[in-house]
């Protein structure tokens, strides 16, 4: 068995980056730039008010004051002349500020009279005009190549006037789940035999990391099948196969694909759950295969498919994040494997969440898993906590399991 980070260093170091393409904005949310979004244009293009009012020389614009209104300034229609002595204009928030003019008096500190203004609140230069290039300048850069795109993303490329960004491809997971006893959700159950769950939660999982995923048919416990089913996955940028990972007589990934091309680059892995997982190559296709039960696929998934996922869409792939937090009940010494238990967070006196572990881990229990909010990692060999140490968790709200 080889450690936990071993595993993963080795799993990013045979991935590759997808190739860029151009979307459209409107379809470019949680896609991966490619390429930096550069200003095309700079915001906001000259001194515009910050508010509605009146434009005004701040030098002239004493209380008791009174200047003559000498036209308007919608946003959208500048003032067409200079503001001169002992004048103003009457302006709107986002209207351009006339030449002439170096302060916006507010409309709640003046008065209106016939065809003039009187000013009841001093103003002080520069009041209320946002400058040009307050936002930002033609030429900068404003989002970094490798970013994940939020909204609020898409909304800074759009005022920077980009109708199209260049991204990662959205990586293609062929998702294959094996075995004589899984079934699909709704088709009927063999004897002895259970729901599969593990491709549908790999396929949500890999949607809400950017990719798209391919869920194949079931492959039963026959090499020959298990091969035919592989081989619809050689236009995919990875295979994740689930189950048939042990060492049972039954566990035929192996010897299914290795006729078709496959190079084993490690198998089986010190932690837990998730120790029979598998690492290589199907000809050019990147290949992960999975534990078969449901809670160790996808705890495996957090540690390997998501860091891979995100290898392929440019970004600067790790570990999942983690977060202090304190324990909420006793834990045991571990042992050789890397251990995540599943657990429950909530608020602590001492400022850091207190995680409660579930007091079974059994790695069939998907209600668990469904229902924890993290999962406390104990390094191999670490000794007994009592409740109140400090521990380190991954929180699963962010992570889209």
């Amino acid at each position: 068995m080889i450690p936990l980070e071993e595993a993963r260093a080795r799993i990013l170091a045979g991935i590759s980056p997808t190739p860029a393409e151009t979307v459209a904005l409107a379809a470019a949310w949680g896609r991966v730039l490619a390429r930096p979004v550069m200003a095309r244009l700079t915001q906001p293009p000259a001194d515009v008010s910050a508010m509605d009012g009146y434009a005004v020389r701040a030098a002239e614009a004493s209380a008791g004051a009174r200047l003559a209104v000498i036209g308007e300034a919608p946003a959208g229609h500048p003032f067409a002349g200079r503001l001169g002595p002992g004048q103003a204009v009457r302006i709107f928030t986002g209207a351009l500020v006339p030449p002439g003019a170096d302060a916006i008096l507010l409309q709640e500190d003046a008065t209106a009279l016939p065809g003039a203004v009187e000013v009841t609140e001093t103003v002080t230069r520069g009041r209320w005009i946002r400058r040009q290039g307050l936002d930002f300048a033609a030429g900068e850069e404003l989002l970094p190549s490798g970013r994940r795109l939020t909204a609020r993303d898409i909304g800074l490329a759009a005022a920077a006037n980009h109708p199209w960004l260049n991204v990662h491809r959205a990586p293609r997971i062929g998702i294959l789940a094996t075995g004589d006893e899984i079934a699909l959700p709704g088709e009927p159950i063999p004897p002895g035999g259970i729901v599969s769950s593990n491709a549908h939660a790999l396929g949500a999982l890999v949607r809400a990391a950017g990719g798209d995923p391919l869920i194949l048919p079931i492959a039963p416990d026959d090499t020959d099948a298990i091969a035919a089913a592989a081989t619809a996955a050689r236009a995919c940028d990875m295979l994740v196969t689930t189950g048939g990972a042990s060492v049972g007589d039954h566990d035929l990934v192996q010897a299914a694909l290795g006729p078709q091309g496959f190079a084993l680059d490690f198998w089986q892995i010190a932690m837990r759950p998730g120790k029979p997982l598998i690492w290589g190559r199907l000809g050019q296709v990147p290949l992960l295969g999975l534990p078969g039960n449901p809670v160790s696929a996808l705890v495996c998934a957090v540690q390997f498919l998501l860091p891979a996922l995100g290898r392929m869409q440019g970004q600067a792939a790790s570990g999942p994040r983690t977060i202090r937090a304190v324990a909420g009940a006793d834990l045991p010494a571990n042992d050789r494997r890397y251990d995540h238990l599943r657990a429950q967070l909530a608020g602590g006196e001492a400022g850091l969440p207190v995680a409660t572990p579930y007091p079974v881990q059994d790695s069939s229990m998907l209600k668990t898993l469904a229902r924890a909010e993290a999962l406390i990692l104990r390094a191999p060999h670490a000794p007994a906590l009592p409740a109140g140490a400090e521990v380190i968790v991954v929180p699963l709200g962010d992570l889209g399991i």
